[in-house]
């Protein structure tokens, strides 16, 4: 990394503004090598300067990467007046300036929710063009034909101008409510849902239980957040990115 001044360094490891990390530094919060840092304008190396805040070692991270196991009537937005959000769902440990979720979910839908500050990543694993996979698990109102799978293969009109890019679907249980699952590679709006009403299927529930090559935690409790590693970082990218 280039270097930095210490102030700027610390308003983008969490929520701090740079007069709150001023004072920090006036109150001798802050030490840069083992010294006490004098002046929040003192530039520096994250790779090679050891930052320490009341004594503990700072690990300085250019980026931040979350998994959200999204509940429903969550919405998927950095700020909402009416409705909780993604967002509120961080906990304050892992909160930065500058987060938002990188892809979305309808409030109804529970699941995987990657959240970021890195929008470059985002933009990349959200352009169509990388066709990265998400998989979904859905609930169904009636019993489904095995051939509505050879359409979703070939794209399904959508209504509205949409066509969608061939997609795989996979019943896992057959009945009066059959529980599927279904891999896209893109986004539209309500895209599972408008997909199953195109064959006359209402989608009961939906869960994204997966993205890229990275499926959700089933250790990670409904509402709970945490980072990622640099292992599932690759894994989600796999060969797409």
């Amino acid at each position: 990394m280039a270097k930095m001044r210490l102030d700027k360094l610390l308003a983008g490891q969490g929520t701090l503004s740079r007069r709150e990390v001023k004072e920090m530094v006036r109150r001798g919060r802050v030490a840069v090598n083992g010294a006490v840092a004098r002046t929040a304008d003192l530039r520096l190396d994250p790779a090679q300067d050891q930052v320490e805040v009341d004594g503990r070692p700072l690990l300085v991270k250019e980026h931040i990467y979350l998994m959200l196991h999204k509940p429903q009537g969550v919405v998927s937005a950095t700020e909402d007046r009416r409705q909780p959000t993604v967002l509120d769902l961080v906990p304050p440990e892992l909160r930065r300036k500058n987060l938002f979720p990188a892809g979305r979910l309808d409030k109804d839908t529970e699941g995987f929710v990657l959240i970021t500050d890195d929008g470059a990543f985002a933009h990349r694993i959200l352009a169509p063009k990388n066709k990265l996979p998400k998989r979904y698990t859905a609930i169904l109102d009636s019993p489904i034909a095995s051939a509505v799978a050879e359409e979703f293969q070939k794209g399904v009109d959508i209504g509205g101008g949409d066509t969608t890019l061939p997609a795989q679907l996979s019943i896992l249980e057959n009945g009066e409510n059959p529980r599927v699952s279904v891999i896209i590679c893109e986004g539209m709006y309500h895209q599972i849902k408008r997909m199953f009403e195109r064959f006359g299927h209402k989608v009961l529930y939906l869960k994204r239980e997966q993205i890229g090559g990275l499926p959700l935690d089933p250790a990670l409790p409904l509402g709970a957040c945490r980072e990622l590693t640099e292992a599932e970082l690759k894994q989600l990218v796999g060969n797409w990115l």
